[in-house]
């Protein structure tokens, strides 16, 4: 049975490099977003909606359910995608789910995003050149050779995707994308609260979403919004521990 992983932003498959060679499992696959280190497709205008469809699409191309597991957009995309087709998963982790809450507030940097022209303007000095995609990584503490290798793989339509994201996003459409979770009750759901992650809203927020999607919380006290590449041990045994409980 697979274990799926689909990243966030502004990554590439590349940010659970370390964290899948602690699992040491050879079935493995590592799904990058349309835009997100894979090219966007004619005509898709990276909404939040189109990401759920594209997951969905993916899955379904398996010949079993999954363990699927998604960080930042990601279990976003995680959420949304269970949440209409919980039959193509056999279970389910995201670190994101605090987004669906009703009082969920984007953070700065993605409010910027959302706004016309200040948005245009932060995509341009954060993504604008293969330099300064590395050093934006650097600055957040990410491994030098992950940082390098996401650098090299974020393409031109990074920025595009991003804003066209973040803006299909804004408010009140998370809090009306979660506001039926039952389709995720219906498989063994795991929510891991990174105790120093302020990027997926409040710990609260987290919880209570959790709890209405009948999820299970994995707490990492002492890591951050890339927990996976702080702790790949740490976070290669809370999803272990995880799928050996799962029928």
């Amino acid at each position: 049975m697979p274990a799926v992983f689909v990243h966030g932003n502004p990554e590439t498959a590349a940010v659970w490099g370390p964290l899948v060679a602690e699992l040491g499992r050879d079935d493995v696959v590592r799904l990058s977003p349309p835009g997100f280190g894979a090219p966007l497709p004619a005509g898709f205008g990276a909404t939040v909606t189109e990401y759920r469809d594209w997951l969905v699409e993916r899955l379904a191309g398996f010949d079993e359910p999954v363990d699927l597991v998604g960080h930042d957009w990601g279990g976003g995309h995680v959420v949304n995608a269970v949440a209409a087709r919980p039959e193509l998963v056999r279970s389910w982790v995201s670190d994101a789910i605090g987004i669906f809450d009703p009082d969920y507030t984007w953070h700065e940097l993605a409010r910027q995003w959302q706004r016309p022209g200040d948005g245009e303007a932060a995509v341009e000095a954060g993504f604008g050149t293969r330099e300064a995609r590395y050093r934006r990584l650097l600055d957040r503490a990410f491994p030098e050779a992950v940082a390098a290798e996401i650098a090299d793989g974020q393409g031109p339509e990074l920025g595009r995707a991003v804003l066209a994201l973040y803006r299909s996003a804004a408010q009140p459409v998370m809090a009306g994308l979660g506001r039926d979770l039952s389709g995720l009750t219906r498989r063994p759901g795991l929510v891991v609260l990174a105790g120093a992650d302020v990027v997926g809203g409040t710990h609260e927020q987290r919880r209570r979403t959790a709890a209405r999607a009948g999820a299970r919380v994995a707490e990492l006290p002492d890591l951050g919004h890339w927990w996976m590449l702080q702790d790949p041990a740490a976070g290669a045994r809370v999803l272990t521990d995880f799928w050996a409980g799962p029928g």
